[in-house]
């Protein structure tokens, strides 16, 4: 049983490490300036899953019922060649009925004030999805 023990932890420890690693798009012009928040609102929200496809930003979050979109803020600053994303919750879900695998909210660049093709990375924390 111990041995089982120590081998779901490393598993968690490696997935989590590894999902800390950034999702890039490296084709495409720069991205567009985007303004550096010093104190910007809400919380960093872990996420189940990060992709950058056809000019969106789709995050998996976790949701107890809930999860609207306008609950969450990307925030987006420079960084080098490239723009980071940091996904921030400003309201908490407080609903009774959790959704396991979390729920699906996309951006698209232009809401976000990104370039078509544009260099994102995103830079929140990885969380495993409920069940």
């Amino acid at each position: 049983m111990k041995r089982i023990v120590t081998l779901a932890c490393t598993a968690a420890g490696v997935m989590a490490l590894s999902a800390c690693a950034l999702v890039d798009r490296w084709t495409g012009p720069e991205a567009a300036p985007a303004p550096v928040l010093a104190d910007s609102p809400g919380q960093i929200e872990p996420v189940h899953a990060a992709a950058i496809v056809q000019d969106q930003a789709v995050f998996w979050v976790s949701s107890n019922g809930c999860t609207r979109k306008a609950d969450l803020l990307p925030v987006v600053r420079r960084e080098g060649d490239g723009s980071v994303i940091t996904l921030r919750r400003l309201k908490q879900d407080r609903c009774l009925e959790p959704v396991a695998q979390g729920v699906e909210m996309r951006w698209s660049f232009q809401e976000m004030g990104l370039s078509p093709g544009a260099r994102v990375s995103v830079e929140n924390p990885y969380q495993l999805p409920r069940g």
